[in-house]
């Protein structure tokens, strides 16, 4: 069966298509008095149109009450993270009090560490990507450091196998068999940065608790692009990041998941934060520290109200439009990109085929020219992402990508090797 590649085709996808209204609650970057053909929701999202206008109410707020604000604000201070965390946690498929929304990423996933890698007994190794995002890398090996163990010795990396991009389930979970003994927690990210794949979080959770560990993972290029089930997967603890897929601005607050079998020890140990004390008794000023129950009680500082306010603007968005509509919509979105790239000889697209083993994102190898490639798209304002040594990664996002971006992608490609 022929492809049917035309714009004519794209177009009426576009115009069937039942999302298509959210494209414009987001401003785009211009690019010769147009908007740019924008495919880099993956490393920074696009600005929801809300953003400015929530962050200058808070300036107002401020403004107005000054100190105050903290009780007067039209979104109060004091509670401010209470107006974001049941959005969150939809959309990672969590019960609200088993998210927190606060800090950064890599802020959070030291601190959940601090709480699930407890190597006092014979468990000391953690399993992770090899190709891990480097930041996730730092963090497990100064963790591993910090206990006075040699990262040499006690994590475990994961290759795919020779002539591969992606890491298979199953070489997974042989590791974590070939390891059960020693194994205290196995770490990786919900998608894997580089090559676009999605792990099979609830089979490998499964087995990790099969043999006595801790499940953990940084769901950066996961929370917003995949449906996720974080409870139904008894997932033990996880974080991601807001401004990719969520859309909520650069350095954007970060987001905790902490599993409710775990929120509700107060004997678990971790790194204690005033916001983190029981709500109630905040302003009492007592020495001791008593954890709010859930994952409210591993905050740390106040909340970081106006990028709270950017974020809150992006979680209205995914709370009206839905995950399950979004991921249908990626899907086939990402499929039709996949299909118009699939013709081009030059192109090797290195993401998994499979709709369940990816999200939104394909990386792309071009076996001729690559960097050329990337500036001529962006010289056409077409924004793609280059990762090293050879990947152009690109992502059709749902809440904002149209059809007619994919084939005008498409086209360009075509257009540099013609």
């Amino acid at each position: 069966m022929n492809f049917n590649n035309t714009i004519e085709l794209a177009q009426s996808l576009d115009q069937a298509d039942e999302l298509k209204s959210y494209r414009d609650q987001f401003i785009f970057p211009q690019h010769s008095g147009k908007d740019t053909y924008y495919f880099t929701g993956n490393s920074l999202g696009l600005q929801p149109r809300k953003a400015q206008q929530y962050i200058l109410e808070e300036l107002e707020d401020w403004g107005k009450y000054g100190v105050e604000g903290h009780f007067l604000a039209r979104r109060n201070w004091f509670g401010y993270h209470h107006f974001l965390t049941d959005k969150a946690a939809k959309i990672v498929g969590a019960k609200t009090a088993e998210v927190a929304v606060m800090n950064t990423l890599s802020v959070n996933l030291n601190l959940l560490m601090v709480s699930f890698y407890r190597p006092v007994t014979k468990r000391t190794k953690i399993i992770m990507e090899a190709a891990a995002f480097p930041s996730d890398h730092y963090a497990v090996q100064q963790q591993v450091r910090f206990h006075g163990l040699n990262p040499s010795e006690h994590i475990i990396l994961l290759h795919p196998r020779d002539g591969e991009y992606c890491i298979r389930t199953e070489d997974i979970l042989a590791q974590i068999e070939e390891n059960k003994d020693g194994l205290a927690l196995v770490m990786l990210g919900g998608v894997n940065y580089y090559t676009g794949q999605f792990f099979d979080l609830q089979t490998i959770t499964e087995k990790v608790h099969q043999v006595g560990a801790i499940a953990g993972y940084d769901l950066a290029h996961a929370a917003g692009n995949i449906v996720l089930k974080l409870h139904d997967w008894n997932v033990d603890f996880a974080c991601w990041c807001s401004y990719k897929y969520l859309n909520s601005g650069p350095g954007g607050v970060a987001s905790i998941f902490v599993h409710e079998k775990h929120g509700n020890n107060p004997d678990l140990p971790r790194f204690a934060g005033w916001w983190g004390n029981e709500e109630k008794d905040r302003f009492l000023m007592k020495s001791e520290f008593i954890p709010a129950i859930g994952a409210n009680g591993w905050q740390q500082s106040n909340a970081q109200i106006f990028s709270m306010a950017a974020h809150l603007a992006s979680l209205e968005l995914f709370e009206a439009a839905g995950m399950d509509k979004l991921r249908h919509k990626s899907e086939t979105l990402t499929g039709y990109l996949e299909q118009l790239i699939h013709y081009i000889p030059q192109i090797k697209i290195i993401t998994p085929t499979a709709p369940n083993e990816r999200g939104c994102q394909l990386s792309l190898i071009a076996l001729d020219r690559p960097k050329d490639l990337f500036k001529f798209l962006q010289n056409h304002g077409i924004i793609t992402d280059w990762r090293e040594p050879d990947v152009i990664r690109v992502a059709p996002v749902p809440m904002y990508n149209r059809f007619e971006d994919c084939w005008i992608l498409a086209e360009s490609i075509k257009e540099f090797y013609s």
